[in-house]
């Protein structure tokens, strides 16, 4: 039987990419659908997708975030029967033959949950700035052909259904940061591996940007991950965010005035203490999490 795979988008404001990243995915060397789910862009992305017959649009009324958005597409290409589903950000395109290469690749590994390509800058030659740290954090293990990670981010996945099928989707409780760290401890938990395919390419076209209330957030959310950290037991989890909302501030404070760490550091503590508040929706999600229920 022929191997079935869905490109799933999601899209907000993102005219500026999506001619270039639908006509990469559609040159493919490989069939694939391709399903944009839309998060209520008020520039003309919709009337773009909309010239090309054979991608499926999904319009959302509000902006569901990355995640919420991300699982409606999903839920869209397992209807379809695919096989291996591969989560594309807007703001990429990718090689005639990255896809193909993810798939071979999967097809070789059933233990994969996730295999992300090579993430290039916008002149096609230069890692891009965060990836590098992934490939400084592979796990040696010689007895794969594979590069092992524990974490890479969401912006080019190529996940199986196998994975979906017992992991769930992305968890609702994130909006725009942390969702894809959160699917990769999960991942790991059920027993799935995450992998680099070092011969595949995607071309990640953004400007990474830093700004006191971005840090404050994905710090909060970087806590709410360990907190949700079903790899861990519950106890080591808190004691692992409570060193997190000391540590975090210590390591902007190169970055921020000492008046604006020390609102770094109250903020964090604040989260931190409110979730250990509402302890009970935290063991519900980590409930949740083992049973694979996420998203769903």
């Amino acid at each position: 039987m022929k191997t079935k795979i869905t490109v799933v988008v999601v899209t907000f404001n993102g005219s500026k990419w999506l001619h270039k990243m639908l006509e990469s995915v559609l040159k493919s060397s490989i069939s694939v659908n391709v399903i944009i789910v839309d998060n209520a862009s008020t520039d003309n992305s919709g009337a773009i997708i909309e010239t090309y017959t054979q991608v499926q649009l999904i319009k959302s009324n509000i902006n569901l975030g990355f995640g919420k958005a991300n699982n409606i597409g999903i839920k869209a290409a397992l209807q379809l029967q695919s096989d291996y589903i591969f989560l594309l950000n807007q703001d990429t395109w990718v090689f005639e033959t990255t896809i193909q290469t993810l798939v071979k690749t999967a097809q070789l590994n059933p233990e994969l949950g996730i295999i992300s390509p090579v993430h290039l800058t916008a002149n096609e030659k230069d890692l891009d700035q965060n990836f590098e740290t992934y490939f400084s954090k592979k796990i040696n293990n010689n007895s794969t052909d594979y590069d092992e990670v524990t974490f890479v981010n969401a912006a080019a996945w190529l996940v199986s259904k196998a994975c979906f099928d017992k992991v769930g989707l992305f968890e609702p409780l994130f909006n725009h940061y942390g969702e894809d760290r959160n699917f990769c401890d999960r991942v790991i938990f059920h027993g799935f591996k995450i992998s680099i395919e070092p011969d595949a390419f995607i071309v990640h076209d953004r400007l990474i940007t830093r700004s006191f209330n971005k840090d404050v957030l994905q710090s909060k959310y970087k806590i709410l991950n360990v907190l949700l950290n079903v790899n861990y037991t519950f106890a080591k989890s808190l004691l692992i965010a409570l060193k997190n909302v000391f540590g975090l501030p210590k390591f902007f404070r190169s970055f921020y005035s000492s008046l604006k760490t020390a609102t770094f550091f109250i903020k964090l503590l604040f989260f931190y203490f409110k979730n250990i508040l509402h302890f009970n929706k935290i063991l519900a999600i980590r409930n949740r999490s083992k049973n694979g229920l996420n998203g769903l």
